[in-house]
């Protein structure tokens, strides 16, 4: 008998079956449900040790069917796929307590490597472990978060685990990737949502300064200080904190943070009240924080207070697949400031931004939108409306290798897997041929996804996962001009 079960939800028979033939063995039995109905019954009778959810099904949402699961089993992993990925459905995901989140087309090894982990993980998991993320997601029109490459889709899934919390959160990664716009993401999905969001930039402001604003102070408590100030912790009771640069704050300040931090209580400066607040610190920085301990710039008690959480953002270089999404994001947000009622950017300006390793992360992406805009007479961003810096840079930057076998054909692959006895020969003739066809059609149409989608004969959702998988080399991606689906992702 199987010592474990695996219930798969999806419409889609082709793929039920790809997947039972695949996971099945004397250790794993794979039960199938082709709807959302017959997937609930099945799992009420037979309750079995992982689930594998489509997000869209023909009758119902697979968030709802999770949410069913869940209000009969907290603890089941259950593992979600999709061939519709956006930072809002990803972070709606984890927080309704999916396991993972995988996207289509479903690489069968990566898919066996996480229902094994699942399997692992469920036989040892708790209920302590389950209530981080089994919150119902109310999702909201106004943070906007652009990017769907593997490394933002880990940033989603913590978001998504941490923000029902109450644990302060520490958000690491170069200047310019995004932490603040994390941190609202944070506050915006979290208990505190209906509260205040309050954010200081720790190394805008002087001690005294920093101090005032941090705790507010009483008439008098300094030269200059009029009346009484209400500082952030006081005015941010019930909701969230954002400490920018939290790195660059002295000694001194850092040791009264750390008091409040400990007691939920604080003193303004010049006076002798206590007053209790309830706040919680999402803290940032772009510096080495183990070296500032190490040399007593910063200290390990108040690092281990808010380090209960961390996420570690990507550098835009490691998330080359998502420029595309965010030039089109940042046009879109700025092409009606420079006058512009459409803008098509060709794709040699594609080509060059995606090859570029950008030092300013998206402040330097944000700022190169701009530049182009306002340097574009017409509607049409070309090559010569970049910084000549940045193409400077690009050209003289050697090529990247993308190990793709561009000129290995179907002959040669069949012998050589049959000669080294591997597997996955389907798999990897599908690929090779995507690797082949699918940037020749996209250069011979211009970028135009839907032409290129009628040659292939293939639907827009299927050609947009074979690029978000890898499968074809982003110096061939060429996104359509009048692609509206690429301009932006939001969390609505």
């Amino acid at each position: 008998m199987p010592l474990s079960t695996l219930l798969v939800i999806d419409d889609d028979s082709a793929l039920l079956y790809a997947v039972q033939k695949s996971l099945q063995s004397p250790t794993l039995k794979v039960n199938l449900a082709n709807s959302a109905s017959i997937g609930i019954r099945s799992f009420k009778e037979h309750r079995p040790d992982v689930v594998l959810l489509d997000l869209r099904l023909s009758e119902a949402s697979g968030l709802d069917v999770l949410r069913d699961i869940r209000a009969i089993d907290e603890q089941v992993p259950v593992i979600m796929f999709t061939a519709y990925s956006t930072a809002a459905t990803t972070i709606e995901a984890s927080k309704s307590g999916a396991f993972d989140y995988l996207l289509k087309p479903v690489d069968l090894q990566k898919l066996k490597e996480t229902v094994e982990r699942a399997l692992s993980e469920g036989k040892l998991s708790t209920k302590e472990s389950s209530d981080l993320s089994a919150v119902t997601f109310v999702p909201g029109a106004d943070v906007t978060i652009v990017g769907s490459s593997i490394p933002m889709q880990e940033i989603y899934k913590k978001i998504g685990r941490f923000a029902s919390s109450t644990g302060n959160v520490l958000i690491l990664g170069e200047s310019g990737t995004g932490k603040e716009l994390v941190a609202h993401a944070i506050h915006h999905h979290s208990p505190r949502r209906n509260n205040q969001f309050v954010a200081i930039n720790c190394a805008a402001l002087s001690e005294t300064l920093l101090e005032s604003e941090l705790f507010g102070h009483e008439r008098g408590a300094f030269t200059g200080a009029e009346k009484r100030r209400i500082g952030k912790f006081e005015f941010a009771h019930g909701g969230t904190l954002f400490l920018d640069e939290v790195a660059d704050m002295s000694t001194a300040t850092q040791a009264k943070v750390l008091r409040l931090l400990q007691e939920q209580s604080f003193e303004r400066l010049g006076g002798n009240e206590t007053i209790r607040t309830d706040v919680r610190i999402v803290a940032a920085t772009n510096k080495n924080l183990h070296a500032l301990m190490q040399r007593g710039l910063f200290r390990e008690d108040l690092y281990y207070r808010l380090n209960v959480f961390c996420i570690n953002l990507p550098a835009l270089k490691e998330r080359e697949g998502d420029i595309p999404d965010l030039v089109n994001y940042f046009v879109s947000c700025f092409q009606k400031e420079f006058g512009k009622e459409r803008v098509f950017i060709s794709p040699e300006v594609y080509s060059i931004l995606c090859d570029y390793q950008w030092p300013g992360n998206m402040r330097e992406l944000q700022s190169v939108v701009k530049h182009a805009l306002a340097h574009a007479v017409g509607s049409v961003i070309a090559k010569e409306h970049l910084p000549q810096a940045l193409i400077h840079t690009s050209l003289n930057r050697p090529r990247r290798e993308t190990g793709t076998p561009a000129l290995l054909s179907i002959n040669d692959l069949l012998r050589s897997t049959l000669a080294k006895g591997e597997g996955d020969l389907y798999d990897k003739a599908i690929r090779l041929l995507d690797q082949q066809i699918i940037p020749a059609v996209l250069e011979h149409t211009g970028g135009n996804l839907q032409q290129a989608c009628d040659i292939l004969g293939i639907s827009r959702n299927t050609l947009k996962s074979k690029i978000r998988e890898g499968s074809i080399s982003i110096e061939h991606f060429v996104l359509s001009r009048i692609d509206k689906d690429h301009q932006s992702l939001k969390a609505h």
